[in-house]
């Protein structure tokens, strides 16, 4: 359905006054000398004590080579420091110091103020409706949209009963897709029960894409060697396809990869999956092995693809 020509041009209209309110809302940031994504880094880093780069990039959708000149200008300007893991040497959490923090309440303190000077004038009821207002913009929109990467979380821990659903996803979507046999799902089952016992949290590492309590995405990082990794069990639901959600757990397992400071990590695939291998590419991986197999009641070429890995924080 089209949408009706004053009801457009109406949504125009209050995008212009709401971008200017926002602008007025946000003089506190202009004061400070922060971008707003500065701030944006500023605030996710108050809401957590066991926060990585690599997780910053993915809840901002931010470049890392970006993220990283704004965390070397926190850590200059005596906002920020790093916290070595006690459980890996590698892994480093940012944290916020006490001068970060007081400059975390400043903004938020003016932040609350012009938001009382806006509303100050305003009835309890009158209040009441702006806010009610804005929440049925939200709700109806939202309920609107098809479901995106944007209503998914990431989870990196292994639940009861995660495993046995990722075997059963990889079974059956694979044998719907790629006309894969039994056999497949024997060779993945094996491959959990060779992971879980070795699963080291300091080494390894699971992202579940979940969406309404249920997995919908999955890509693991498995160490190989100190400086060797691998890349297995990424699955995308068909129905979150198409929206970003892959490459968004792509960039997590490499950023990973990169915060354990591994120096290469590397994946085996098949031709089949030409999805897959074209976000592979896009990622930064390069083919190089390939052989001829006659593999789960398919004829493929099963493939290797590498990633040599650099640092910028």
């Amino acid at each position: 359905m089209s949408g009706n020509p004053s009801v457009i041009d109406d949504i125009r209209h209050f995008n212009r006054f709401y971008t200017g309110m926002i602008g007025l809302l946000n003089r506190h940031i202009l004061e400070s000398n922060l971008s707003l994504s500065e701030v944006g880094v500023l605030y996710e880093l108050g809401q957590s004590e066991q926060c990585t780069a690599g997780q910053l990039t993915g809840i901002l959708k931010m470049d890392g080579g970006y993220l990283s000149r704004i965390i070397k200008k926190f850590e200059q300007n005596g906002w920020l420091h790093r916290h070595q893991s006690n459980l890996d040497g590698r892994t480093f959490f940012l944290r916020l110091t006490a001068a970060g923090k007081q400059l975390l309440a400043g903004l938020d303190e003016k932040s609350s103020g012009e938001i009382q000077q806006l509303v100050g004038g305003l009835s309890d009821k009158q209040q009441l409706q702006v806010t009610g207002a804005m929440n049925t913009i939200r709700e109806v929109l939202q309920a609107a949209q098809p479901a995106s990467s944007t209503d998914i979380h990431i989870r990196y821990n292994l639940l009861p009963g995660d495993v046995g659903y990722l075997i059963y996803l990889h079974g059956y979507l694979y044998a719907q897709e790629s006309g894969y046999n039994l056999e497949f799902e024997t060779y993945v089952c094996k491959t959990f029960y060779e992971f879980l016992p070795a699963y080291n949290p300091g080494k390894d590492r699971m992202f579940l894409a979940i969406a309404d309590n249920q997995i919908v995405g999955s890509v693991a990082i498995l160490a190989s060697s100190r400086h060797l990794a691998q890349l297995r069990w990424f699955l995308i639901h068909p129905d979150y396809r198409g929206q970003g959600l892959g490459k968004r757990l792509l960039q997590e397992a490499v950023d990973f990869c990169r915060e354990k400071n591994y120096q290469k990590v590397y994946l085996m695939t098949t031709s089949m999956q030409e999805a897959a291998i074209a976000l592979y590419k896009k990622a930064g991986f390069r083919k190089t092995g390939e052989k001829y197999l006659q593999l789960w009641g398919q004829q493929l070429y099963e493939q290797r693809y590498d990633m040599e890995l650099t640092y910028s924080i």
